[in-house]
């Protein structure tokens, strides 16, 4: 992994140079955005699965996912013929066939700990290419973006969620939750203090209220582990998170 993140380090320096924003860059980016929450809900899932070994149903949920990463790759793929983006790109391939091997197999504390730097690179390796594509947003596509990056940031922070409540405990992977959780704050009170139509109220405040309640149970994870109950108020999160994604994108 040391190796794979030093080859990372090295392409990221290659992207320095930016090239002229256009309306292509929206794609790439959003596209980056995916695969940032991709990236942490495939291994947050994994852990889910260690967690509870009886939903077998969770192995077809993460192909599903893979899936949906190759088609973000693709669409950057397709989107750019920048050389130093197609090398992330083949990188980003690489640790998405990693993964699958290790879905295959049974899970365990090792391979767990596998799939959490795996999780890393495909970060490290989106954020390489949104350095590489920069564009003036409006107002609008700056907060579906937001919106994008809410459901990232709880995807991460149930993913440092379920990796302590495994026993993969190290202070970094606390204080990676700690701070995705932080984030995520602070774009939900961006979002609360945007001008929405009357039409978005309503969502906005079951927004705040759910996501309440989820960082209720992650700022309990000390007494207590209930997976389960995180990935029912997570999911509730995101459903209503989507509703902003799809409002924004209508009005870009």
């Amino acid at each position: 992994m040391k190796k794979l993140a030093l080859t990372l380090l090295l392409i990221w320096g290659a992207l320095a140079p930016l090239s002229a924003a256009t309306r292509t860059d929206v794609n790439v980016l959003e596209a980056t955005e995916n695969i940032r929450y991709l990236s942490q809900e495939i291994t947050k899932s994994y852990l889910y699965l260690y967690a509870n070994p009886k939903k077998k149903e969770m192995k077809a949920e993460i192909q599903r996912m893979l899936n949906e990463l190759v088609e973000s790759i693709r669409t950057i793929s397709i989107s750019t013929s920048d050389e130093d983006t197609r090398n992330v790109l083949e990188f980003l391939i690489y640790s998405k066939d990693q993964i699958e091997e290790l879905v295959k197999e049974k899970p365990d504390k090792e391979k767990a700990a596998l799939m959490l730097d795996y999780s890393e690179t495909l970060l490290e390796g989106a954020n390489s290419i949104a350095k590489a594509h920069k564009y003036a947003f409006s107002e609008s596509e700056k907060m579906l973006m937001k919106s994008k990056r809410i459901e990232y940031l709880l995807e991460r922070s149930a993913k440092y969620y379920m990796a302590l409540g495994i026993g993969l405990g190290s202070e970094i992977n606390r204080r990676q939750m700690t701070e995705a959780i932080k984030m995520l704050e602070g774009n939900l009170q961006d979002l609360e203090a945007y001008a929405y139509p009357a039409q978005m109220q309503k969502p906005l405040g079951a927004l705040r209220r759910s996501w309440d309640v989820t960082k209720s149970i992650f700022d309990r994870r000390d007494k207590m582990f209930v997976s389960n109950l995180l990935v029912l108020s997570s999911s509730e999160v995101e459903s209503i998170t989507r509703e902003f994604i799809l409002y924004h994108r209508k009005t870009r």
